[in-house]
């Protein structure tokens, strides 16, 4: 028990180190970009395209804050706009794909993934989701009623308070990161020394199999669902370590995460702004089952070709 409580603190320690030489200065970074005019002038940049999801020229700064900051500060811009229903369900629907996109992605491929896979995925499903549910639903025309009224932040008075706040917003990150990531890697080393994490791996066989990936994937998967791609990334820096995931196993699970992660904190903050959430949680689930099923069968074929063409050659 003692060596299971010391390996998991220590695992959880060096997780958390990892991660944290990730999230602190990315969250440093973007926290003193909110005051300077950058993420105002990507607004306007990205303006003109809004038309195509069916979406006003003002929505583009939700957008740009939810994909720069997290799904609050995008849910508190949308609470400070006049927008219809569909409207906002649209911008719930792409920023449930594609949000806090630095810290998320930066984390991804510190596990070992390329960068470059994981925001094509992210921002192509935000994309196609927003262009798909305008086309198909016409109805959410009203005005959508909001369920409380955002706070009004206090407004930092000059750089010195804005570097101040930003440093421990930044510091405040990794303290939460370790805070979620020690007990978790401590219950993980616990389940897995009492031999009941070979139980739960063979019970979540089937969902795993569906998807293509091997039984040893599922921790990966569920921390990612329950607690989101960030503090699921310690989890998978650690099953790669450990379990011997592959890196096909891990690539799948991750493009499964980007598409649906978190899902019931990530489900439930959108509740207040009026919308439907039953089918933007489906939205999600499916588009990650099928693209991940996709994804599986395409790599199986192309791996699976050049035995054929030895095949072929020996005959």
């Amino acid at each position: 028990m003692g060596n299971s409580l010391k390996n998991g603190f220590q695992a959880g320690i060096q997780t958390t180190w990892t991660l944290g030489k990730v999230i602190f200065p990315i969250t440093l970074i973007v926290s003193l970009l909110q005051h300077t005019p950058v993420l105002d002038w990507l607004a306007t940049l990205i303006t003109p395209i809004m038309g195509i999801f069916g979406l006003s020229g003002e929505a583009a700064i939700p957008l740009v804050i939810g994909n720069f900051l997290n799904l609050y500060a995008g849910i508190a811009a949308i609470l400070s706009l006049d927008l219809t229903v569909k409207e906002v369900f649209i911008l719930a629907v792409m920023l449930s794909f594609s949000h806090n996109l630095l810290i998320e992605s930066s984390v991804a491929a510190k596990v070992g993934l390329k960068l470059w896979v994981i925001l094509f995925v992210r921002i192509g499903l935000a994309f196609v989701s927003a262009i798909v549910v305008n086309l198909v639903w016409h109805g959410g025309g009203e005005m959508a009623q909001y369920g409380f009224v955002s706070k009004t932040e206090v407004v930092p008075n000059g750089w010195l308070e804005i570097i101040g706040l930003a440093i421990q917003k930044a510091g405040l990150g990794v303290v939460q990161l370790a805070l979620i990531v020690i007990p978790l890697m401590i219950v993980i080393q616990f389940l897995k020394d009492l031999g009941l994490l070979t139980v739960f791996t063979k019970w979540m066989a089937p969902v795993t199999r569906m998807l293509g990936m091997k039984e040893n994937t599922s921790m990966t998967l569920v921390a990612g669902l329950t607690i989101g791609l960030a503090y699921g990334a310690g989890v998978m820096i650690q099953a790669v370590k450990e379990d011997n995931v592959s890196r096909k196993d891990l690539t799948l699970a991750f493009i499964f995460l980007v598409a649906c992660h978190a899902v019931v904190e990530d489900t439930l903050i959108f509740i207040p702004l009026g919308i439907p959430v039953l089918p933007l949680l489906t939205i999600r689930l499916v588009v990650a089952i099928l693209l991940t099923i996709t994804i599986a069968t395409i790599w199986r074929k192309v791996e699976a070709a050049p035995s054929r063409k030895e095949a072929s050659y020996e005959n």
